[in-house]
């Protein structure tokens, strides 16, 4: 069966964007390590995000990361179409699940928070890959809208690089 793999980035408190989405805050925190990214890439050929995070992407002046992935897009109300960009509408935990038991690479979930929540609390998450970078935001979008009680994750790695990033690995006890 294929992981789905949350891997993204956060600030030192812990959000993954200010209170309007913007990213631009991520744009002096270039990737730590270019080997570990390429690697993660390699291992994945499917990628999922929420309606918020799409939106953002789309209007971000920067050439479309997933060119060569399968992309599902997580929305009430799919807006600004791309080819190549699957979406879901609805039954979101369902449809994951089903992409989980099909064939192919890992699944890597690039966010949001509402997303992440909602496939935390169904048990759909593996693995967490999450990089705190030395940026405090100190309101904005949570990494975890709603955290659930039972977090039971075991830290497998945690790796600090020289522009103080850190790397942390979490796999379900």
């Amino acid at each position: 069966m294929r992981k789905l793999k949350l891997y993204i980035t956060a600030s030192i408190d812990g959000f993954i964007a200010p209170p309007d989405g913007d990213l631009d805050w991520l744009i002096g925190y270039p990737l730590p390590s270019k080997e570990d990214h390429k690697n993660f890439l390699d291992s994945v050929d499917t990628v999922i995000m929420g309606g918020n995070t799409y939106s953002n992407f789309i209007c971000m002046d920067i050439l479309w990361p997933y060119k060569d992935k399968t992309v599902y897009a997580v929305t009430r109300h799919p807006v600004m179409k791309r080819e190549g960009v699957n979406f879901i509408i609805e039954n979101a935990v369902e449809t994951v699940s089903k992409l989980k038991k099909g064939n192919g690479k890992d699944i890597w979930l690039v966010g949001g928070a509402q997303l992440i929540s909602l496939l935390l609390d169904n048990d759909l998450i593996d693995e967490m890959i999450i990089t705190y970078v030395p940026e405090t935001l100190e309101k904005g979008i949570p990494l975890f809208a709603n955290k659930p009680e039972d977090m039971s994750w075991v830290l497998k790695e945690d790796v600090t690089y020289d522009n103080k990033a850190v790397k942390k690995i979490y796999q379900k006890a």
